[in-house]
This record gives structure tokens, C-alpha cells and sequence, in this order.
């Protein structure tokens, strides 16, 4: 008898327990539900930002070399790249979902591929590989100007483009957009941060046998980024574009919104590669702020002195390294002084977990920055995309002053410290406060550069 009861109250705590997912389930709404289970989602995204790819490649290689007046331009630096980062705060890694690459790479596989299994080497590398790329593009776009340049952007999209196909015809699933994409490590990364969750229900998936949402079925292909939700514990590599949802035949996937970065505090399974790029990252903000400022050709010219040469390849390199360098000593630094036993591997314990740390003021720094180009240089994506349509128009490209462009940057990095500083002490959770003190002093001392770097004037990208 007593058994029967204990069966009983379990069977209740389940129910209660799947009920509760439910209630804060996305998909319990028939109409979300619906949409995500269509043959529309993700396509009509898809198509539509093929389309819009095409229009702007197009643009960038035939179109005027004026970066200022191509539409392709203003809609890939000046659109496009500074929403991106809020993209992954609120909806997690949906471009990734809707992105042109990932359909162009669907298609190639489904009449060409031959659907090899992933090289070794990209699946233990590909993190730091496509942390590369990101570096080498940022540093690229210094030396070569392709932002400025629509040919230097239509050929990098096309060079992008090319490993796309190749990758796809070769390699099963989105190989590329796994283990190569340069927006690969920075999405998972600033998708950690996100609202946006997806997740399996344990105590249903406990008992599935079929395991569709990575196999598929024969109606829809399995996770192309090889995920199982069921113990997938990160938002870092979820596309969402709903194969899971569509392929699992038990309902147990569940989309949810959580708080932002609740993520970064219980990382299963931290990783060297996405805080060092998180360290990286802030250097590169650093340096793409110092790059618009008046004092930047002082420092140039300061370091042609130590370098003996005036290549501005050369010097920038050597600025490029060591704003990238200097976040990640003082990470080591604070992680130094926070361990008691000073050995090198509770060090590196400290400065895996508590990397993760500064990926908000990440973001706030990336917003922040891309903020001044969109609201000093916005209103070119209106008149650029007037004239496609043979409608000449020009003006000011400001959508509001300085002034207010300054206050909201200043919000927007109070905001990340504030993600930051909450971060460390939900990490540090179970340590005291001289373990947590130095990290919150990183923080700090990150928010103060970023906040002296926007204090002062900057200037446009585009002319």
C-alpha cells in the first residue's frame, strides 16, 4: 500500500512538474507552436534573406566604389552589423537559423553533399578557428578597409560563401556554420547572454528511444549543429531553427524566455575558448573606439617610433595585439590574486569560470559602439536604398545628435556592468568576497575605459 502512495505522489510531481514547464513553454501557445512546426518557419526568413543577400552582393561588386552612397554597404556595416548583437540578447542565435549561408549550405548538401563526417581536427579546433576569423577580419578591415571599400565586402562575402559550398558539399550537416563561421563564436558567446532558451523536457526525453531531435525523420533533417537538447545545457550552439521541434514525436522541446545572461552563471562545462574570446573581444572594442578618436595617429606615430617603420599594417598589428592582450592579462591578473594556492591551475579554474563574466559589457561595449554608427550614419540606408529604385536623396546621415548618441552609450555600458558585476557574484556564488573582489574590480576598470573612450569625440566611418 505504502508503495502504491510513493508511486502515486511521483506520478503527481511529474505531472506537476511538466505542467510548470508548460505554463512558461513558448510552444504551449497553439499559435507559436504552429508557426514553429510549419513548413514556413524557418523558410519564409530564409528566402527572404537570400534575396536581400543577393540584392546587396550584387550591390557591393557592380554597384558605385563610393562606400557612402552603396546600398550594400549601409545595409551590411551600418544595418545589419550593429542590430546583430541585439539579435542574439533577445531572439539567441535566430540569424543563425535565417541566415543565407546556413540555407545556401541545406541546399548544396541536399543535391550535392556527400555528407562526410566532420574532420577531427575541425571538431576539436573549430571553436578556436573561428575565433580566428573573426580576429582576422576585424584586423583586415583595419589594413585593407573593407568596410569602407563595397568591393572589399562583396569579396569577402563571396570568399565566405565559397567555403560555404565547399564545406557543404563535403561535410554532413552545417560543418562551416559548427566549426568555421566567423560570427560563430561571437554569436554562441553573446547568445549565452541571450533571453531565448531551448531546451528538451528531461522527464520526457528520459524514456525516448528515437532521439529524432538529432536523428530527424524522414520529413525533416535532424540538428544541423549536432545538438541534443535533451542534454544540451548552453544556448551557445542552438540555431532554433526548429528541426527538433518539428522532428520530436513526444513534445517535449520547450522554448522559453529566462533572464538575461542566468546562463552565464551555471556553465556545466567552461571552456578556455569562449572567455578568452570574451577577453579578446573587449580588447577589439577598445581598439575599434581608439581607431576613431584624434588621438590615434599619436599613438601611431608613437609606435612607428618603437617599431622603426611608418607601414600602417605594421603598427596597427602591433596596436591590434596589445589591445587584445591587455584584457586577457588582466583577467589572468585578477584570477591570480583571487586564488589563494596562486598554483597555475586554480588560476586557470578561475579565469575559465569567471571569463564568462564579461561577455555582458561585451555586448554593452559592441552595442555601443555600433550605436554611434547607426544613429550618425543611419538615414544612409534610407536614401541608398531610395536610389535603387532611381529616387535620388541626400542629406545629413545623423538620426540624432552627439549629445544623445553619448547618454545612450553611457546607459548601455552602465547596463553591462551591471550584467557583469551580477555575473561574478552569482559564480562566485559559493566563495567569499575576496575570491569575487578582483573580478569585480576588472569590471569595473573595463567600464571606466569604455566610458572615457565614448566620453570623447569620435569620428564617422563613412564620408
Amino acid at each position: 500500500m505504502l508503495g502504491l502512495i510513493l508511486k502515486l505522489h511521483k506520478r503527481k510531481m511529474e505531472e506537476a512538474y511538466i505542467q510548470r514547464i508548460h505554463m512558461k513553454n513558448l510552444l504551449s501557445h497553439p499559435i507559436i507552436s504552429s508557426f514553429l512546426k510549419s513548413k514556413w518557419y524557418p523558410g519564409i526568413f530564409q528566402w527572404t534573406a537570400i534575396v536581400v543577400f543577393s540584392i546587396i552582393v550584387f550591390q557591393l561588386v557592380a554597384g558605385t566604389t563610393n562606400g557612402h552612397k552603396n546600398f550594400g554597404t549601409t545595409m551590411t556595416w551600418v544595418l545589419w552589423w550593429p542590430i546583430i548583437p541585439l539579435f542574439f540578447i533577445l531572439f539567441g542565435r535566430f540569424w543563425c537559423a535565417v541566415c543565407p549561408f546556413g540555407k545556401i549550405s541545406d541546399i548544396v548538401r541536399k543535391y550535392f553533399g556527400s555528407e562526410l563526417p566532420v574532420p577531427k581536427f575541425l571538431k576539436q579546433y573549430g571553436i578556436w578557428l573561428m575565433d580566428l576569423f573573426f580576429i582576422l577580419i576585424t584586423w583586415s578591415d583595419h589594413v585593407f578597409g573593407i568596410v569602407d571599400s563595397p568591393r572589399g565586402s562583396g569579396y569577402l562575402l563571396l570568399i565566405l560563401l565559397t567555403m560555404v559550398i565547399i564545406t557543404s558539399v563535403f561535410y554532413e550537416r552545417r560543418t562551416f556554420c559548427k566549426t568555421l563561421c566567423f560570427l560563430g563564436g561571437l554569436a554562441g558567446n553573446y547568445s549565452r547572454a541571450g533571453i531565448v532558451e531551448l531546451k528538451g523536457t528531461e522527464e520526457i526525453c528520459k524514456s525516448c528511444k528515437t532521439q529524432s531531435c538529432y536523428r530527424g525523420n524522414s520529413k525533416v533533417e535532424g540538428c544541423p549543429m549536432f545538438q541534443f537538447p535533451r542534454t544540451m545545457d548552453s544556448s551557445g550552439d542552438c540555431n532554433l531553427c526548429a528541426n527538433c521541434i518539428k522532428a520530436c514525436p513526444n513534445d517535449s522541446i520547450q522554448v522559453s524566455i529566462r533572464k538575461p545572461t542566468s546562463e552565464l552563471w551555471g556553465i556545466k562545462k567552461p571552456r578556455l575558448e569562449h572567455t578568452a574570446l570574451a577577453a579578446i573581444i573587449m580588447g577589439i572594442v577598445f581598439v575599434q573606439n581608439i581607431t576613431m578618436l584624434s588621438v590615434w595617429e599619436d599613438i601611431l606615430q608613437y609606435i612607428s617610433q618603437l617599431t622603426r617603420t611608418t607601414s600602417y599594417a605594421i603598427n596597427f598589428t602591433v596596436a591590434f595585439i596589445v589591445s587584445m592582450v591587455i584584457p586577457l592579462f588582466l583577467l589572468w591578473f585578477a584570477s591570480f590574486i583571487a586564488s589563494n594556492k596562486k598554483d597555475m591551475q586554480t588560476i586557470k579554474e578561475y579565469f575559465v569560470i569567471f571569463g564568462y563574466a564579461i561577455i555582458p559589457l561585451d555586448l554593452a561595449g559592441h552595442m555601443a559602439h555600433n550605436l554611434f554608427h547607426i544613429l550618425t550614419e543611419g538615414k544612409a540606408i534610407w536614401y541608398n536604398t531610395l536610389q535603387l529604385f532611381g529616387i535620388k536623396a541626400s542629406g545629413d546621415l545623423a538620426i540624432s545628435s552627439g549629445l544623445t548618441v553619448q547618454i545612450l552609450q553611457y546607459a548601455i555600458i552602465v547596463l553591462g556592468l551591471l550584467g557583469s558585476i551580477y555575473t561574478v557574484h552569482r559564480i562566485g556564488n559559493n566563495n567569499g568576497i575576496q575570491r569575487k573582489l578582483p573580478f569585480y574590480v576588472l569590471m569595473i576598470v573595463f567600464t571606466v575605459v569604455n566610458i572615457y573612450l565614448f566620453a570623447l569625440p569620435m569620428d564617422h566611418r563613412v564620408h
